[in-house]
């Protein structure tokens, strides 16, 4: 028997290890890539209760962006390469009362106060990544499909950073790239092979499944505890590019999928 055990805080969102001489706290993402969670879902898993869409090396040191493609979207982030590579556009001004038209404003570096806004601090460690040789940082992706519904699109390293012109003002721009990081279900002690980033499924995807599944698992109609899965897997050859391979499953109907494949 180990000398450790674990135990999961649901306050801090964080698992706590301990042994008689020592105790430390680590954060294990509860939420696998494809997981379709709520809003108190997603923040109970980081352990912060996100206000703003960029969030920047929160507590447990994770850094975390909110996204959406869906019409009418705030920002025009855009997923490429089959869902690989994230293009995300930054963050405006704060909308005060008598303030700047947000959209007609050049997102901002700096704050009023001259700290870095999390434009600023996203851009810098971009570009600490591009010039420097410094590890890229590592961004959990949350994708918004509907009101109240979200996506956990995986773990990506921010590689590049940029400002472009938009609508006759000055946007900043993201590129983040899918991590190779293995999530818990899909490491080499549970047997399961496929790496995140080749199963990625791309948005148009996502909102056709869920719109033709009608946010239910289609196994046994829970609306509980979802989950984008490949009927085909993609180690046997399944494609995450189109919507006949991808179907809704409940965590207990997904178990019992793969426990029967070979």
């Amino acid at each position: 028997m180990s000398p450790f055990r674990v135990n999961w805080s649901a306050s801090s969102g964080q698992w706590r290890t301990a042994s008689r001489r020592s105790a430390k706290v680590i954060h294990i993402p509860v939420i696998e890539p494809g997981d379709i969670v709520s809003y108190l879902e997603m923040c109970g898993d980081v352990g912060v209760n996100l206000q703003k869409g960029m969030n920047f090396r929160l507590r447990n040191s994770l850094s975390v962006i909110l996204m959406s493609v869906r019409p009418g979207a705030p920002y025009a982030d855009r997923l490429e390469d089959e869902g690989r590579t994230l293009i995300y556009e930054g963050h405006d001004v704060p909308r005060s009362l008598n303030g700047p038209n947000p959209k007609r404003t050049d997102q901002p570096y700096v704050t009023p106060g001259g700290t870095r806004t999390q434009n600023g601090r996203f851009f810098d460690a971009a570009i600490a990544y591009k010039r420097e040789g410094k590890g890229a940082e590592q961004v959990r992706v949350f994708e918004k499909i509907r009101n109240g519904i979200w996506v956990y699109n995986g773990i990506f390293e921010l590689t590049d950073a940029w400002q472009e012109e938009s609508g006759h003002r000055q946007v900043f721009k993201f590129r983040l790239e899918i991590s190779d990081f293995h999530s818990n279900r899909n490491s080499p002690i549970s047997g399961n092979n496929d790496i995140v980033h080749s199963r990625m499924i791309p948005s148009s995807v996502k909102l056709e499944v869920w719109k033709r599944d009608q946010g239910k698992c289609v196994r046994c109609g829970s609306k509980t505890n979802l989950h984008y899965d490949h009927d085909l897997p993609y180690s046997l050859g399944g494609a995450s590019i189109t919507a006949a391979n991808i179907q809704l499953l409940c965590a207990a109907c997904n178990l019992a999928k793969g426990n029967k494949i070979q």
